[in-house]
């Protein structure tokens, strides 16, 4: 009788990882689900998979739960991946995002996991020249970045000392159907929708000149979840998502169009970022065999029809501030 597959989603009731926990229970996975639903919502979760409360930085907590299921395949989704926040809380996002990783690495390597599948972002690269490719030096410009880059190099040396093998996504501006839209401090086209959904003006940062390629669910986490069926994606890094850059006042519209309301905008200050960010394909569609993704007005629709029934949060997100030099204004009022 062939062995079920048993996976763990780190972060499966989050956004991509709750996507990616519902592909692997319909490939027929044992999904057991660890999430602290700090940015989750157990509503999220596969009925099919089993949720255990927690945080990634419980480390007794993952060796009980490792010790229990025996996991064949690691699928790491958690973390805070807010890269212009991440900046004014340091301690917070190195603790989330790399301790709480390398917690997973070195049980991964005592239990003899066969995969891996670290979810980085293209939040590595920083300024470097666009299209990014995956030879392009990673230079990261901010805590996060800083952070997905270093997991993905303990990654490669876990690897090559202990024989872990991992595969590796850097997706970007993903957005879709579960998208967390109380979050003001990320993911764009949720703060529009979420902004709309107050009758609030949508707010840009500087110009609106900025240019992001925006990827709908749908090409992302069918990807990531069924990876370790392909033997030649085995320690490899792919970017993953849309090829058309946009440029976020032209999004701000077409995001208003969706939802069925006038274009009401308000510039902000600009902010330190990185002005243009999109990412070069060929390599994932290659190996995957990826011929068709979603149009971004397609996947707007879905995800517009999808955010006129949410029932949104009468608080926002609260986080300790560790750093208020330079913060932007009009962030202020959530700390």
């Amino acid at each position: 009788m062939k062995k079920v597959p048993v996976s763990l989603v780190t972060g499966g009731a989050g956004f991509i990882g709750s996507h990616v926990a519902k592909h692997l229970t319909k490939a027929k996975h044992k999904v057991i689900v660890l999430d602290d639903l700090s940015g989750g919502d157990k509503e999220n979760i596969p009925t099919a998979a089993i949720f255990v409360g927690g945080s990634i930085t419980d480390n007794k907590l993952l060796a009980k739960i490792f010790n229990r299921y025996r996991f064949d395949y690691v699928f790491h989704l958690a973390a805070y991946a807010a890269e212009g926040l991440s900046h004014f809380i340091r301690r917070f996002n190195y603790m989330n995002n790399v301790v709480g990783s390398e917690n997973l690495i070195n049980l991964s390597v005592k239990h003899k996991v066969k995969r891996f599948v670290f979810t980085s972002s293209i939040a590595v690269y920083g300024a470097n020249q666009t299209p990014f490719t995956e030879e392009t030096v990673p230079h990261p410009e901010d805590p996060y970045g800083i952070a997905k880059y270093a997991v993905e190099l303990d990654l490669q040396a876990a690897h090559r000392l202990f024989g872990l093998n991992y595969t590796i996504f850097r997706p970007h501006n993903v957005y879709g159907e579960r998208q967390n839209l109380n979050d003001p401090f990320r993911n764009v086209i949720g703060i529009f929708m979420r902004q709309i959904k107050r009758g609030e003006p949508m707010t840009i940062f500087g110009d609106g000149r900025q240019t992001r390629a925006f990827s709908y669910i749908g090409d992302v986490a069918p990807y990531i979840s069924g990876c370790m069926n392909i033997n030649k994606t085995a320690n490899q890094i792919y970017n993953i998502g849309a090829d058309t850059p946009y440029r976020i006042l032209d999004l701000s519209y077409m995001v208003a169009a969706t939802m069925g309301v006038k274009p009401d905008i308000i510039h902000l200050p600009s902010r330190k970022e990185v002005i243009d960010a999109y990412s070069d394909h060929r390599k994932v569609r290659r190996d995957f065999g990826i011929k068709n993704t979603v149009p971004l007005n397609e996947g707007l629709k879905r995800m517009a029809t999808w955010a006129k029934t949410v029932k949104l949060k009468k608080k926002a997100i609260k986080f300790q501030l560790e750093l208020s030099k330079n913060l932007p204004v009009s962030w202020k009022k959530y700390f």
